[in-house]
This record gives structure tokens, C-alpha cells and sequence, in this order.
């Protein structure tokens, strides 16, 4: 299924054209596109109406929107976070310039409302509605990244909902996208937003890990980005909560330090998160969010397709990349 899901998002991705001149600006735009990923968000949007109908093929646009919009966010987080590369290649800002990034994810996102004008009125206005607030909240949680890497210390729980509405929320956006196309009860269309943001955070708690743990080769992105940038993610504020003062006052030294060697620093600060098994309380909450996520789900009935997605929501918890 997952196979036959992701073949039909990327013929509707080559499809879609999004522009042809000035090249400069739609260019980036079938670059970003095109580097692939998981494709997670659109897949969780087919997998959610398959759980209630069975031509699937008829929202892949609308699944299509979602991506568009989640490419947008990166397109412009890479920017703010001058990050060189994305999927293992140069960033749309590093490969063109900032000012043509900026006005390709302005497009992007335009792109989006396209994608879903072609669908009835009655439906067209619950979307647009869904689709406005999460990408308010979205942008809110991108805002709250920023000023926390400011911010000498921020809380666990700050810290949460932020990563829920930076990238959790998006996520249940798309579940309960697929549902309300699939004419799904209410009652189910929540239970699956909210097993969306749960699953969310916890993929967002697993990213954060990765940033630090994974193969370079394979993560596609660089390595210890979030240290450089003194991002505040669960693991460092963990880390400040559990460390003795000799560790407490080396954490606070990398992270006040203006100028630094990139290679030291992260090496520095994950020994300490190391020496402070902090790995492994990372692990354990990225369970915990999974565990109440698949919780939820007991309020959808049981099919062939919810346990497909179950165990789709099972390999992001285990992957490595």
C-alpha cells in the first residue's frame, strides 16, 4: 500500500509544473519538490481516507497540498536556520540565493490554496479553515524555536509545545484532512488529529535525537545541527536538568561561546549528554507520546487499513533516518 501511495504522490509532484517563468522562481520550487523525503504527511492524509473509502486516487492532490505546504516551511526554516543542506543536498537559499528562496516559498505556499480551490464549497470552506489555523500554528512554533535558542534556560513543557506546533500540528492536519474528504464521523476525525499530533511530537523528539545520534551519511542533513545552533531540544534542556554544576557550567560555556570550533562543540556536549544517559530518557519519551497517539486510535474501528497504518506509525519510531 505504502508503495502504491508514494508512485502516485510522485507522479502528481512531476505533474504539477507550479509555474514555468521567470525560471529563478519556479525552479526552486520543482528542486525542493523533487529531493524526495518520507513524504510522511501526504501518505498519513491517504492512509486516513483508505480507512473509509477506497479510491484513494481521487485526493492525491488535495494529500499533494500538504506537501507543498511542508516543503514552504522548510524552504524558509532553512533560511532562518542557515542550514546548508536538506536531504543531503544544498539548501533552495545555499543552491540560489536567500532572496529567491523567500519569494519561492512565498509562491509555494500560494500553490497550496490552488490545490485545494477544486474541491466542492461545503468542503472547500472546513479545509481552508483547518489549513488556515494550522498554519498559523505552525509559523507560532517557528517563532517560539527562534526566541528560544535566545533564552538561557527554557522548560520541558515550553519546549513540547513548541515541537507540537511547529511540526506536530501539520501532522494532524493531514490525518484529519484525509478523514473529513472521507466523509469520516467528527468523532473519528479528532481521535485522528490527535493521534496525529501525538505521534507528531514524538517524531519531532526523534528528530532531535537523530541530530545528534545518526549516521551522517545516511541523516542527510548536518549532523549536530541543533548544538551548533544552540537549539533548546529536549535532549540539552534534559541535560541542564540533570547535570552536576562541573557539566551545568561546560553546557553554559557552549552555549554562551561566540566563536567556537562546530566539531568541538558537538562533540563536547554530547559526551555530556552521553555521560548523562540522556539518549535513552529521549527514547523513553519518544515511547510515551507513540504509546498515547496509539491510544487514540481505539476509537477508529478496526480494518485492514488501520492496522497498515499502525505499522507505518511503528517504523518512524524505530528509523534512523
Amino acid at each position: 500500500m505504502i508503495k502504491n501511495y508514494l508512485t502516485l504522490i510522485e507522479a502528481e509532484i512531476k505533474k504539477r509544473k507550479f509555474g514555468s517563468e521567470p525560471k529563478s522562481l519556479y525552479g526552486p520550487i520543482r528542486y525542493i519538490m523533487g529531493l524526495g523525503g518520507k513524504r510522511l504527511r501526504p501518505l498519513l492524509t491517504m492512509f486516513a481516507y483508505s480507512l473509509y473509502k477506497n479510491d484513494v486516487e481521487k485526493i492525491v492532490s488535495y494529500a499533494m497540498a500538504v506537501e507543498a505546504f511542508h516543503n514552504f516551511t522548510l524552504l524558509h526554516d532553512d533560511i532562518m536556520d542557515r542550514a546548508p543542506l536538506r536531504r543531503g543536498k544544498a539548501t533552495v537559499h545555499e543552491k540560489w540565493n536567500v532572496n529567491t528562496a523567500i519569494l519561492s516559498g512565498d509562491v509555494m505556499l500560494v500553490s497550496v490554496y490552488d490545490l485545494f480551490i477544486s474541491l466542492e464549497e461545503k468542503k472547500l470552506k472546513a479545509v481552508l479553515e483547518l489549513f488556515n489555523i494550522c498554519a498559523a500554528e505552525v509559523c507560532e512554533g517557528q517563532q517560539w524555536d527562534m526566541e528560544f535558542e535566545k533564552k538561557a534556560k527554557v522548560t520541558e513543557a515550553l519546549y513540547i509545545n513548541m515541537i507540537r506546533l511547529k511540526t506536530a500540528v501539520l501532522l494532524g492536519f493531514s490525518l484529519e484532512l484525509g478523514a473529513l474528504l472521507a466523509d469520516a464521523p467528527e468523532a473519528e476525525r479528532k481521535a485522528l488529529k490527535e493521534f496525529g499530533v501525538n505521534i507528531g511530537i514524538g517524531f519531532q523528539l526523534k528528530d532531535d535525537l537523530l541530530d545528534v545520534y545518526a549516521d551522517k551519511k545516511k541523516f542527510g542533513k548536518q549532523v549536530g545541527g541543533d548544538i551548533i545552533s544552540n537549539k533548546k531540544t529536549f535532549l540539552l534542556i534534559k541535560a541542564f536538568e540533570k547535570a552536576k554544576r562541573k557539566d551545568q557550567q561546560e553546557l553554559a560555556k557552549w552555549i554562551s561561546a561566540k566563536r567556537f570550533n562546530k566539531k568541538q562543540k558537538v562533540k563536547a556536549i554530547t559526551c555530556i549528554y552521553n555521560s548523562l544517559n540522556i539518549p535513552l530518557l529521549t527514547e523513553n519519551k519518544i515511547l510515551a507520546y507513540f504509546v498515547k497517539g496509539f491510544d487514540l486510535l481505539d476509537k477508529v474501528k478496526p480494518t485492514k487499513q488501520k492496522d497498515q497504518l499502525i505499522a507505518f506509525t511503528r517504523d518512524l519510531i524505530m528509523r534512523q533516518t
